[in-house]
């Protein structure tokens, strides 16, 4: 069997020609404009030697030229590495090594990273600038070149499993290894996800979370398969993604919780109009309960809590409410929807325990998430050792802990490697950090273990608190003491203006271990 996702956008050029597609900032582009530049792209790279299998990296923020990039790769049978624009040039260049990038596709205001990148490679790509070449950055070609070439019209017949995309991880617990995505892995997640959220035509999603993460990249695919519009925020600014909901109408969107929260927190953001919203999806890290009823307060809309990985596709799990569910009383129905959620369509899930056995169904034990399924990578790119570890036979280890309860919903607890054992007793770190998000004064939290000689790890908190706000160490100790077990309360609360993240807006917390 052939599966190309390049064929996605030829449908929804062929149905909706002249349909807005895309819309930046002032830029306007239809599904036949769309799928034209995306055309012109691929030739451009295919006059250049790009081939099937070869593979091409993209380091841009969020951009109209982010989605055509995704295409006209496809199209070629090439394969895309997206890159984090926050990781430090040394990662950078090890990515672009590691994957053999034939090319390099850049957005102009990055010149500085890109710079810093080819004095750490031992090998430079070609550079295929997203705009306008840059006067001080390295020689490469500008984008205005590319979208002049005559199309390459023909979509590669690339078989099923061949691979579209390589996600590099963080590298934050070591060096960054690519997991490897394939047509089928990323056609099947797109055609379940427009099936489980009902994404149409009527739909304008907000592509607000990094394009180059998962947590939104997904979307590209979906939407483009409904032939529903694509609308780009190029940097994550509260107030600019606001007004983004409010003038073009966004329907839906999915974003981290620490974009989540600083948007409901932020001044007068209940007093706008979101009226175009159905649907706010959260993903990428555990949300606490009081962050979700803010959402729903603010937003005024569904919520639904998504819980995915990078080598899933990404989605594993949304807390939609199962129709048995609706008739519930409201208090019953939050606490469903503020649930880690049920089994995504694409795959199946299992919590198994210490014995490898599953789980019982009480929403009390605690076991590893397991998935398998169309959607699971088939391994990490050129480290046979680590994919292998990754599996239990046909199982993906997630390294998530859970509890499952009897009407199949998940609930995360912790990461595996986040658990703290003090005293010889568990805690689970997302159980603090929602009793801090309870306090009035605080923004953000991350608990964390940190080594202690007497307990073997001590709890720790790091806080960031909302602005004109105040508390202290002793204070939320104390908060927490009165709703919590006293082992399960942080010993020691640091604060700090803003708590360290990733690129995708995932709080680092070996970042915070490190400085404890």
């Amino acid at each position: 069997m052939h599966l190309n996702l390049a064929s996605l956008l030829e449908r929804a050029a062929a149905l909706h020609p002249s349909r807005i597609a895309v819309v930046e900032g002032d830029l306007r582009l239809n599904y036949e404009q769309f799928a034209a530049r995306s055309r012109a792209l691929a030739g451009w790279l295919s006059a250049r030697g790009v081939r099937e299998g070869q593979r091409v990296a993209l380091l841009d923020r969020n951009s109209s030229a982010c989605l055509e990039a995704y295409f006209a790769v496809a199209r070629l049978g090439a394969v895309l590495a997206p890159l984090n624009i926050r990781l430090s040039a040394r990662e950078l260049a090890f990515i672009v090594e590691d994957c053999g990038a034939q090319w390099l596709l850049a957005g102009p205001e990055l010149h500085a990273s890109v710079r810093a990148l080819e004095a750490q490679s031992a090998r430079t790509a070609p550079i295929l600038w997203l705009g306008q070449a840059p006067s001080g950055g390295p020689a490469g070609a500008s984008y205005g070149e590319a979208l002049e070439h005559p199309p390459l019209r023909e979509v590669a017949r690339t078989p099923a499993d061949a691979l579209a995309h390589l996600y590099y991880t963080s590298g934050t617990t070591g060096r960054p290894k690519g997991v490897m995505l394939s047509h089928q892995n990323v056609w099947v997640h797109a055609l379940a996800a427009v099936a489980e959220l009902g994404l149409s035509d009527a739909d304008s999603w907000g592509h607000i979370a990094p394009l180059f993460h998962l947590a939104d990249a997904w979307a590209t695919f979906a939407i483009t398969w409904v032939g529903g519009r694509h609308v780009v925020v190029p940097h994550f600014d509260e107030r600019a993604v606001l007004e983004a909901f409010e003038r073009e109408r966004i329907t839906i969107t999915n974003l981290v919780p620490t974009m989540l929260t600083r948007l409901v927190r932020h001044p007068g953001a209940d007093q706008r109009d979101f009226s175009s919203l159905r649907r706010i999806l959260s993903g990428g890290a555990p949300i606490a309960p009081e962050v979700v009823r803010e959402i729903m307060r603010v937003f005024r809309c569904e919520y639904v809590q998504t819980y995915g990985m990078t080598e899933t596709s990404p989605y594993l799990t949304l807390s939609l409410l199962k129709e048995s569910l609706r008739d519930l009383p409201p208090q019953e129905r939050f606490v469903y929807r503020a649930k880690t959620g049920r089994t995504f369509a694409a795959v199946e899930l299992e919590v198994v325990g210490d014995d490898g056995q599953p789980v019982p169904r009480d929403g009390v034990s605690v076991g590893e998430i397991r998935a398998r399924g169309p959607t699971v990578t088939s391994g990490y790119w050129n480290r046979p050792e680590e994919t292998r570890a990754a599996f239990e036979g046909e199982w993906l280890k997630t390294g998530d802990l859970a509890t499952i309860d009897g009407e199949g919903y998940l609930q995360i607890v912790d990461r595996k490697k986040d658990m703290i054992i003090t005293g010889g007793e568990k805690v689970y770190s997302t159980e603090v950090e929602h009793v801090l998000y309870e306090h009035p004064a605080v923004l953000e939290a991350a608990v964390f273990g940190a080594p202690d000689e007497l307990w073997g790890e001590s709890v720790r908190a790091a806080v960031a608190l909302r602005n004109g706000a105040s508390a202290s160490e002793a204070e939320l100790i104390e908060f927490c003491r009165a709703r919590l077990t006293h082992y399960k309360c942080p010993r020691k609360v640091a604060f700090v203006p803003e708590l360290p993240k990733t690129g995708s807006g995932k709080i680092q917390k070996s970042v915070l271990r490190s400085l404890a």
